[in-house]
């Protein structure tokens, strides 16, 4: 609605400021000159010419009423379809009384006609002639009533649209009114938690440091601490400084589709050849810490409820120095328990540490409400581990939207794990929802026991206001296609009025019969035991299970959370294993995430200069893909087959 526009909906351009350019004899583009354009295709020149003239006058319109608006707000525009309303009202009405005016002289014309008609019928005429007149009399009879049937109708539809619009009108009053103070209300909210965070953090770091020394000289990655208390609602910045020494230009060459590349001439290895570490040495155990630079969420996400989040155009504000790719590998920090699972003879007990392992998958999200970088189509990461862990692991970006990854790891240790993950995400005002589609696959060597698995609905809470939680729902069926032995894991959702303990997760290992062996019992944020049931003669199968987590004897700790590191929370709840993963290595492919230019930048803390090499690689990227169209098209017309 016209209201509306006044709040900006998202992909909206202003006609009144908008730029119209030619591309070619069918193409034009619509730009507000900032981040929103539109490429549109006419299918002629001639009606390309007709869209443009019509855009060009619509332009000069919106112009001038631009220059004769004195106020603008949402009263003017209340009051403009008020006036619309009455306009439309004072239409129908013209309208009715041209009916009605109709209806007089057809009724006036059709008594003329059936007068005249009488008249014939007295004279004499053949018995046929007769007949026929007597014919057109009764129609002109039914078409006078039918005509007066008609004007009522139309009088009473005027009637129920004059009264109903004004209880339409003051109800769609009331639901803008309620709206808007809806808005403010929640920035108001959010501008005054915003407040009192800084004045916690203010009340708690800085006595902790002697004034002008800007942090603690003994550790390096402190960043510098300012006055943390402002009047206004300015986006604040605190440098942090560099670890790892960034040279000034972040491009690279890249031969083919030079995805993440600058235009700058400098090769990789110029680059990155003082700050390569050699892999088989120590890993890093920190990264910069992250800078205190506050933003309004709401003020981004308020125009994005409902949307799918990939396509939402994010600043790094709300990102963690981390890529898609390389969180998937995060899911083998704890490989020992496949290691472990390799070494059972039992396939009911293998379950049992496979289940394990799905679980530890999701103990780094705990404190991670930080999004990670949408990968780049064709972008890859590698992270070899075979002398340190057995193991080595690759992932690739295969699809930009809808996102999807392919990762595929194996192990010395006897296993490979595979999975296709698809992530779809809704933005729903409270609260967002990650709903990652695709299958993990974990094949054991030896046994040959194949087993498959999906994952769990992720739900991050407080999005306008209160501190980001997260929360992980639903249920994960394990199935090994060899044995048909299946684990059954239920995620528990948080519930303020539970007397659960928080993030619970609950399971039990059934052979093929369905007959339960094993209980698994923990949290997806600290350990998970096993409890084997042991069931007498007349036992049944609940009370068997109840008496298996009596049996204290019989629990084995499969799975306990590593510790996170030193100085965790100022390094975006890195784990060990995370803090590594960004680090440059030496023999790394083009395409690898650690030589994302955005990222990188992010890292060292210089978020501005990320977020422009985000738009920037964002939108090469979208060239690229509207060339692959364009290409594919070409292909189909002349009769070639194209991928």
């Amino acid at each position: 609605s016209k209201a509306e526009m006044r709040h900006t909906c998202r992909g909206t351009i202003n006609l009144a400021t908008a730029n119209i350019t030619v591309e070619d004899s069918c193409n034009f583009i619509i730009s507000n000159g900032g981040a929103q354009t539109y490429h549109l295709k006419a299918s002629s020149e001639v009606e390309r010419q007709r869209w443009v003239t019509a855009l060009e006058l619509a332009k000069a319109k919106a112009v001038k009423m631009l220059e004769e608006s004195d106020d603008s707000g949402d009263e003017s525009v209340s009051q403009t379809d008020k006036t619309e309303l009455q306009s439309t009202l004072r239409t129908l009405s013209s309208k009715v009384e041209d009916l009605s005016t109709c209806n007089d002289l057809i009724a006036k014309h059709g008594t003329a006609l059936q007068r005249s008609l009488s008249e014939l019928e007295t004279l004499r005429l053949p018995a046929e002639s007769t007949e026929k007149i007597k014919q057109v009399n009764e129609r002109a009879t039914l078409f006078r009533i039918t005509s007066n049937a008609m004007i009522n109708a139309c009088r009473d539809f005027l009637l129920l649209a004059q009264t109903h619009s004004k209880k339409w009108q003051k109800s769609l009053q009331h639901e803008r009114d309620q709206r808007i103070r809806l808005e403010e209300t929640l920035e108001q909210l959010a501008k005054q938690h915003n407040h009192l965070e800084r004045a916690f953090r203010g009340a708690t770091v800085l006595p902790a440091s002697t004034p002008g020394t800007g942090g603690s000289a003994k550790d390096p990655c402190c960043p510098a601490k300012g006055d943390l208390s402002d009047e206004d609602d300015d986006n604040e910045f605190f440098d942090a400084p560099e670890i790892i020494t960034m040279p000034e230009s972040m491009g690279h060459k890249r031969t083919g589709s030079n995805i993440s590349g600058t235009s700058s001439d400098i090769s990789l290895d110029e680059q990155y050849k003082h700050q390569v570490e050699d892999t088989k040495k120590e890993k890093r155990t920190r990264i910069p810490y992250k800078p205190n630079y506050s933003l309004n969420l709401w003020s981004i996400m308020k125009n994005c409820i409902g949307k799918e989040l990939s396509k939402i155009p994010m600043p790094v504000n709300f990102n963690e120095p981390l890529s898609m790719l390389q969180r998937l590998t995060e899911d083998l920090e704890y490989h020992e328990l496949l290691d472990r699972a390799a070494k059972c003879e039992s396939s009911l007990e293998q379950l049992c540490y496979v289940a394990a392992f799905t679980v530890s998958s999701y103990s780094t999200t705990v404190f991670r409400t930080s999004k990670p970088f949408n990968p780049l189509l064709g972008e890859t990461f590698e992270l070899d581990r075979l002398e340190e862990n057995g193991y080595r692991s690759l992932c690739e970006q295969v699809s930009h939207h809808p996102p999807a990854a392919a990762h595929h790891a194996d192990s010395k240790h006897g296993w490979t794990l595979r999975q296709e993950i698809k992530i779809t995400s809704k933005f729903r005002g409270k609260y967002l929802s990650i709903m990652p589609l695709g299958t993990i696959h974990c094949v054991f060597h030896s046994s040959g026991n194949h087993y498959t698995w999906k994952k769990v609905t992720t739900t991050v809470h407080n999005i306008i206001v209160g501190k980001l939680w997260i929360d992980q729902s639903g249920e994960i069926e394990i199935v090994n296609h060899k044995t048909g032995d299946k684990c059954n894991l239920k995620f528990v959702p948080y519930s303020y009025f539970s007397r659960d303990v928080a993030r619970k997760v609950t399971g039990e290992v059934t052979d093929p019969t369905g007959k339960v062996h094993f209980v698994l019992l923990g949290t997806w944020d600290e350990k998970m035991d096993c409890y084997k049931v042991t069931q007498g003669a007349g036992d049944n199968g609940a009370e068997g299970r109840q008496r298996a987590h009596e049996a204290e004897d019989s629990r084995v700790l499969l799975w306990k959370r590593n510790p996170l590191p030193k100085y965790a929370e100022n390094m975006y709840y890195f784990s060990e294993l995370a803090l590594t993963l960004n680090a440059p290595e030496s023999g790394t492919a083009p395409t690898d995430s650690r030589r994302r230019p955005d990222q990188r930048l992010m890292e060292n803390g210089r978020w501005d200069e990320a977020n422009a090499e985000k738009q920037r690689l964002e939108e090469k990227q979208r060239i690229s893909r509207k060339r692959r169209e364009a290409e594919a098209a070409r292909a189909t017309e002349d009769g070639k087959e194209r991928d």
